[in-house]
């Protein structure tokens, strides 16, 4: 019987002592996807070709009486020895009853796991501020005020933008320092450390952007995966605490006295439209924002009711009264906003040099906009009772803890109107409805003080 040839097929029935002559020889048979040889020395261990002739090494046993097959690698990349190293070390692992294929996914879950945690502790407070202002909001309200979404932002800017008002480049925020450092590294000494730095540049500053990084901080630990990461506890640290400015009550407002002059100075403002919107502020305590986002259609001068956006609702509606009603009469219309400007938002955006001046003109010290709301307010409250007001400036929670009911329309009219007539008193403006728009007076000598 003749010997087979070198270049014959090794028998696939047969176990054979793998050596790389064998390998090589090795071939998939006709009409087969794959075929496989097995080890005579190392059991368990085969090498598997295809029919396109890819051939690596395989390990093959029974666990629970169940196939585990396990790829070794390529027999180019892997040299026999060190297959049967490996197969050997498999077939002790399933000896002692362990899966070699869970075994590899925990470990990958483990590398997976170890990865995530180091990315974890090298993630930014300046990675995750930008998610915080898209999905962040403050305590029992939905979203942000665009105002304090602004604010947040300008308190994280890097600076060096041009400044919007006057000349030169804008300074950091307060809360940029702490943008580089790592989440897990935000501590009470870190805070401690920062706030002492910021409350050199100005205390009141520092105490706000350290309310904001509160809140936060707040969210970081409301959040599964960022929740081991935040110590929302750090800017309650007493070194940051004891140093805080005490808190201010604003208490500031014209008094009767000063209302005549800051109505003249208002008047002889040359911006016709900052002029009504300054008086549209102290007729009717509403927000500076609701104010100036008032639109036409919004104006409803037949059954006289004004309808405005509103901060803890989508809107509110109040009488339109007499005087106002002519004042907004005598506005131009250049679009669909009473406070027209050329601006981004097509109406007012900042009368605060109009408002420096006409206090400057009437000897008042610096109020802000929310003062004439305080203003507006308090007057009224003199002549009509407290819920009133309230009602109409946008308080209607404070006005049901007085006891107050809300009132229709119609209800309010009479006080809206009593109102209007006591503030223009103390201005010592003479009007009557049938005034001529634009022919609105001043007599001299106002009601002064009460």
């Amino acid at each position: 019987m003749a010997r087979p040839k070198k270049t014959d097929t090794p028998d696939l029935a047969a176990r054979q002592n793998l050596t790389a002559g064998t390998i090589e020889r090795l071939a998939c048979p006709a009409g087969k996807e794959q075929a496989f040889m097995r080890d005579s020395e190392a059991p368990g261990l085969r090498v598997r070709v295809t029919a396109a002739g890819a051939k690596a090494f395989v390990f093959e046993a029974k666990l629970n009486r169940q196939t585990i097959r396990r790829t070794i690698g390529d027999v180019r990349t892997w040299s026999i020895e060190q297959a049967r190293t490996e197969a050997r070390r498999l077939a002790v692992l399933l000896d002692n009853g362990q899966d070699p294929r869970e075994i590899e996914r925990q470990q990958q879950a483990d590398k997976a796991a170890a990865q995530a945690a180091a990315s974890a502790q090298a993630l930014t407070v300046g990675e995750l501020w930008p998610l915080y202002l898209a999905q962040g909001r403050p305590k029992r309200k939905d979203a942000w005020k665009p105002r304090y979404r602004a604010d947040l932002e300008s308190m994280a800017s890097p600076g060096g933008a041009p400044k919007k008002r006057g000349q030169g480049l804008t300074l950091p925020g307060p809360l940029h320092p702490l943008m580089g450092l790592a989440l897990v590294d935000v501590t009470p000494d870190a805070l401690a450390i920062w706030y002492d730095c910021e409350a050199l540049r100005g205390k009141d500053q520092a105490a706000r952007a350290r309310g904001m990084f509160q809140g936060f901080l707040r969210w970081c630990s409301g959040q599964p995966e960022y929740r081991a990461l935040a110590d929302r506890e750090a800017p309650k640290d007493p070194r940051i605490v004891e140093n805080l400015p005490p808190t201010k009550r604003r208490t500031g407002a014209l008094e009767a006295a000063q209302v005549p002059g800051w109505w003249q100075g208002v008047e002889e403002l040359g911006n016709r439209t900052a002029s009504a919107y300054l008086k549209t502020l102290l007729l009717t305590g509403a927000r500076r924002e609701e104010v100036a986002a008032i639109q036409w259609q919004d104006v409803d001068f037949q059954w006289r009711k004004l309808t405005l956006a509103d901060k803890a609702t989508s809107t509110r509606t109040i009488p339109l009264t007499p005087y106002l009603a002519q004042l907004l009469a005598t506005l131009p219309r250049v679009g669909p906003y009473v406070f027209a400007a050329d601006s981004k938002t097509g109406h007012i955006a900042d009368a605060r040099d109009a408002h420096a001046k006409a206090l400057q003109s009437a000897g008042v010290p610096h109020l802000t906009f929310h003062d004439l709301r305080r203003t507006f307010i308090q007057h009224a409250r003199r002549v009509v009772p407290a819920g009133v007001p309230a009602q109409i400036s946008g308080h209607a929670p404070s006005a049901v803890a007085e006891g107050y009911a809300v009132l229709s329309i119609g209800e309010l009219r009479p006080y809206a109107e009593q109102v209007e007539a006591h503030i223009l008193g103390l201005a010592g403006v003479q009007f009557t409805s049938a005034s001529e728009p634009g022919k609105l007076r001043v007599v001299a000598g106002g009601a002064g003080a009460e």
